[in-house]
C-alpha cells in the first residue's frame, strides 16, 4: 500500500489546487475529444446523417454520464470527509459500498438503454434520414454502460483520494484507443455509425479493465480488502443523499440539451448536424468551468472532513480567479472564430455557418459558468447538494427551456436565440449562487455573534 501524497490540507491553496485541476482538466479534455472524434470521423468518412445520428445518440448518452457523474460525486465528497478526518475504515468501506451500488446502477441502465433506444429516437424527434442510425449509436453505447459506470466510480474514488492523475492515465488509454477503433471501423470496414458506438465502447472497456489491474497491483492509501466489500446502509444512504441531487439535476440539464436540439431538430438535417457539432465544441468550452467545479469538490470536502472551513473557503475563491481567466479565453475564441472551430468537424459550409451561429451563444454561457461552477463545486463539497439541485432545476425548467421554446415559436427561428436559452440559465445559476453564499455566510457570523 503506498502512501498518500495529498497537500490538500496544508501549505500555499493555489499550487495545490492547481496541481489537482490541471490532470482534471486533461482528462475532460480527453473525454472531450473521444466524443469529438467519433463526429470528426463519420463528419470526414461519413455523411450529413451519421453525423446527426452520432451527434444525437451522443447527446443522448451523455444523460447516463450525467446521472453516474452526479451520483459519484456523493463517493467523491464522502471519502474526501474520510480522508480528510483521517477515517481509513470508513474510507474503505466507502470505496466497498460504493462497488456494490455502481454495478448495480451499470446493470440497470444496460437494460433500460437497449430496452429503450428506439423510443429515445422518437422523443429526440431524430431527422427520417438519421432514425436508424440514431438507434443503432444508443442501442450499442447503451448495452456497454456498464464500462461508463465503471470508468466515473474510478475516477471519482481517485479524485475523493486526492488524486487525479490516475483518471488521467486511463482516459488517455480510452481515448487512443477509440480514436484507432475509429480509423479501422469506420475508414477500413465502412461500419458507418455502428463502427463509431463499437469503437467508443470497446476502448471504455478497455479503460476500466486496465484501471481495475492497476488498483490490484497498487492498492489505495489505506487497506482495503474483502471485508470492506458489502453494501452499508449508512454509507449508501449517505452517497445517494449527496449524489442524487447532482444526478439529477445533471440528468434533467442534459434533457433540456435534448429538447433543445428537438427545437432544432424541427429546422431540418443541416441545423440539427450544426447544433451537434457546436455542441461537442461547447464540451471543450465547458471543460475549465467543469474541472473546477469538480476539483473543488474534491478539495473542500477533505478540508471540512478536517475541519478547516476557512481554507475550504479560500480554496473556492483560488479557483474561481484563475477559471474565470481561463474560462475567458475558451469563450473568446468560441465567440469570434466559430467558423473555424466547427471546420475541424465538417468541410459543409451550410452546417459550419449552424454551428457558429449556436456557438456565439453558447460561449456566453461558458464564461459565466466559469464563475457559477465553482460556486457549486464549493457547495457539493460542503455537502449542500440539495441547494446545488433546486437552483439547478429552476435554471432548466423556469428558464432554459421556456425561453427556447418560445424563441422556437417565432416564424423564422434563428439558433442563436436557442442558444441565448443556455446563457439566460447559466445567469440565473450565478445570482443564485451569489445570493446563497451572502445567506449562509451571514448565518454563519450570526451564529458567532450569538455564542
Amino acid at each position: 500500500m503506498k502512501k498518500s501524497h495529498n497537500t490538500f490540507l496544508v501549505g500555499p491553496i493555489f499550487p495545490a489546487l492547481l496541481r489537482f485541476s490541471i490532470p482534471v482538466l486533461c482528462a475532460l479534455l480527453l473525454q472531450a475529444f473521444y466524443g469529438a472524434v467519433d463526429l470528426w470521423a463519420v463528419g470526414t468518412f461519413c455523411g450529413e446523417a451519421d453525423v446527426s445520428a452520432v451527434a444525437i445518440g451522443s447527446q443522448t448518452m451523455l444523460i447516463v454520464t450525467g446521472i453516474v457523474t452526479g451520483l459519484s460525486m456523493g463517493t467523491t465528497v464522502l471519502l474526501g470527509k474520510k480522508i480528510g478526518s483521517r477515517d481509513n475504515k470508513g474510507a474503505a468501506d466507502t470505496v466497498g459500498t460504493s462497488i456494490c451500488i455502481f454495478v448495480l446502477l451499470g446493470i440497470v441502465l444496460s437494460f433500460v438503454m437497449i430496452f429503450a433506444a428506439s423510443k429515445i429516437a422518437v422523443v429526440m424527434d431524430a431527422p427520417q434520414e438519421a432514425f436508424e442510425k440514431t438507434v443503432d449509436y444508443i442501442l450499442i453505447c447503451g448495452a456497454g454502460s456498464l464500462f461508463i459506470v465503471g470508468y466515473n466510480l474510478i475516477s471519482a474514488i481517485f479524485r475523493g483520494i486526492g488524486n487525479s492523475k490516475v483518471p488521467l492515465l486511463f482516459v488517455s488509454i480510452a481515448c487512443v484507443a477509440n480514436i484507432i477503433g475509429d480509423i479501422i471501423l469506420i475508414k477500413v470496414f465502412d461500419m458507418g455509425t455502428v463502427g463509431t458506438a463499437v469503437a467508443t465502447i470497446a476502448a471504455q472497456g478497455i479503460s476500466v479493465i486496465l484501471s481495475i489491474v492497476f488498483i490490484k497491483k497498487n492498492g489505495f492509501p489505506f487497506p482495503f480488502g474483502k471485508e470492506n466489500m458489502y453494501l452499508s446502509k449508512e454509507i449508501s444512504a449517505n452517497i445517494i443523499r449527496i449524489g442524487f441531487p447532482i444526478a439529477l439535476q445533471d440528468m434533467c440539464n442534459e434533457i433540456s440539451y435534448l429538447i433543445l436540439i428537438g427545437f432544432v431538430n424541427k429546422l431540418g438535417v443541416t441545423a440539427s448536424a450544426g447544433v451537434g457539432i457546436a455542441e461537442k465544441l461547447v464540451m471543450f468550452m465547458l471543460l475549465i468551468p467543469m474541472s473546477y467545479m469538480q476539483s473543488i469538490s474534491a478539495f473542500v470536502a477533505q478540508n471540512i472532513g478536517a475541519g478547516q472551513d476557512v481554507r475550504a473557503k479560500k480554496a473556492m475563491l483560488t479557483g474561481m480567479f484563475t477559471a474565470v481567466i481561463l474560462g475567458g479565453i475558451m469563450s473568446y475564441l468560441s465567440f469570434f472564430h466559430g467558423k473555424s472551430l466547427s471546420c475541424i468537424f465538417i468541410n459543409d459550409l451550410p452546417v459550419i455557418n449552424m454551428s457558429a451561429e449556436f456557438l456565439k451563444a453558447t460561449a456566453i454561457e461558458c464564461f459565466i459558468l466559469s464563475i457559477a461552477y465553482c460556486f457549486t463545486g464549493y457547495y457539493n463539497g460542503l455537502g449542500k447538494t440539495a441547494f446545488v439541485m433546486i437552483q439547478g432545476l429552476c435554471a432548466v425548467f423556469l428558464v432554459k427551456i421556456p425561453y427556447a421554446w418560445v424563441v422556437s415559436l417565432q416564424p423564422k427561428p434563428q439558433l442563436f436565440q436557442i442558444g441565448m436559452s443556455t446563457a439566460y440559465a447559466a445567469i440565473f445559476t450565478l445570482i443564485i449562487c451569489i445570493l446563497y453564499y451572502i445567506c449562509i455566510n451571514r448565518k454563519k457570523v450570526c451564529h458567532c455573534i450569538g455564542n
